[in-house]
């Protein structure tokens, strides 16, 4: 698939490059030569290929919810610098 000059200059349009001349036809012959590449992937054969929606299988790696019991308040409280009336005491800010 050859690209034309016209097609070239108006990639660099919404690219917003400015190109000159030579710069264009260089352009042209390189990117007919990655669109004629990336054109050999419709000779494959993908008939008994399987649509994938990712790479590598993926699975549910969440664990079941389950009832368990929480860590005593008495153990939690056990690690404040500072308590009063059972809660933690922190500096006033304002």
């Amino acid at each position: 698939m050859a690209l034309t000059i016209q097609e070239v200059e108006h990639v660099a349009l919404l690219a917003r490059l400015k190109l000159d001349d030579d710069e264009k036809e260089l352009f042209a012959a390189q990117l007919s030569s990655i669109l004629d590449y990336a054109n050999r992937l419709n000779e494959l054969s993908t008939e008994d290929v399987e649509p994938l929606v990712h790479i590598l299988p993926i699975y549910n790696v969440f664990r079941e919810d389950e009832v368990q019991p929480g860590t005593p308040r008495e153990e939690i409280l056990s690690n404040a610098p500072l308590l009063e009336d059972n809660q933690y005491k922190v500096p006033k800010i304002i």
